[in-house]
């Protein structure tokens, strides 16, 4: 039976004029994998800064692991794994240093992980910190978010910056550790196709809301392409909620969220169309930066 770790209820941001949430509502449950895409100033670091406590949002309620990260930071920071895109570690410490370090915050350090991880992740424990590459700072950063077994693990786009390469092996890395334990991992990135393997979960963020949370399968499935060969857009069609939509040179492409319930109305007025998968770019697209009102100064009512 599946428990919620994380609740984000009706939270607002603002820096000055700038409101950067807007009544973020949001839960993952227990051992989840959820990504959280969003364009750059989409609200996913304030968001996550907020979680931890690092920020105060103007008003709103977060619960994590049945912590307030305001009034009980360090005890939700002694159960999450936190690595950010410019997390900041001390580059005249070695890596063996830098490690001995941050283990003295935490009672549950797993030193013998610690040595696997130091093998696995290719880390020379007498480099100094700030001679290492950007691959092996992410992967230190990895260790170090790892290494105390935390309940959940929260990255802030921390590939933001690698080659295409070590993105799928800091990924990799992740998956096989995250195989081991009933971990749970909010995973904030725009890198739509570097998430779509790992993510059981899907968090579309634009403008400090929520567009939608589902999982992988069930976006892939309830979000298609309907190609209609007349270019006119029928009218009528009750259950289509369109997301996009696109005039084509001879045809019309209309992307619905809840294809299911439009096939079963398309079919049963006989009306012709085709349909695309799509992936999880393109879903992201056309949420994003989708019009569904473009074409339909076109409309015209469909013969059936």
């Amino acid at each position: 039976m599946s428990s919620t770790v994380l609740n984000v209820s009706r939270l607002y941001k603002s820096y000055g004029q700038q409101q950067v949430l807007k009544e973020l509502s949001f839960s993952v449950e227990q051992g989840q994998i959820v990504a959280m895409l969003g364009r750059n100033g989409a609200g996913k670091t304030t968001t996550i800064r907020s979680l931890m406590g690092l920020i105060e949002p103007d008003s709103g309620e977060i619960d994590v692991l049945g912590f307030s990260p305001l009034e009980q930071p360090l005890e939700i920071r002694k159960r999450i794994g936190y690595l950010a895109e410019d997390q900041q570690m001390y580059g005249w410490m070695t890596v063996l240093e830098t490690i001995q370090f941050v283990s003295a915050f935490y009672e549950q350090w797993d030193h013998k992980l610690v040595q696997s991880l130091l093998e696995q992740f290719e880390l020379p424990p007498g480099a100094k910190v700030k001679s290492l590459s950007k691959g092996q700072n992410v992967r230190l950063g990895l260790l170090l978010a790892l290494a105390h077994h935390p309940q959940m693990v929260i990255l802030d786009d921390p590939v933001l910056g690698l080659d295409p390469i070590m993105r799928k092996e800091f990924n990799r890395d992740l998956i096989t550790h995250l195989q081991a334990e009933n971990c749970t991992v909010l995973y904030s990135s725009h890198l739509l196709y570097e998430v779509e393997p790992i993510a059981d979960v899907v968090m579309i963020l634009h403008e400090g809301c929520i567009l939608r949370q589902a999982s992988t399968e069930e976006l892939k499935a309830d979000v298609k392409r309907v190609i209609f060969s007349s270019g006119i857009a029928p009218l009528g069609i009750h259950q289509m909620r369109v997301i996009d939509a696109q005039q084509r040179s001879h045809h019309l492409a209309l992307t619905v969220e809840n294809f299911q319930e439009t096939e079963t109305e398309l079919d049963q007025r006989g009306i012709s169309y085709e349909v695309q998968d799509l992936n999880l770019d393109e879903i992201f697209e056309a949420y994003i930066i989708g019009d569904p009102k473009l074409p339909f100064n076109h409309q015209e009512p469909v013969e059936v």
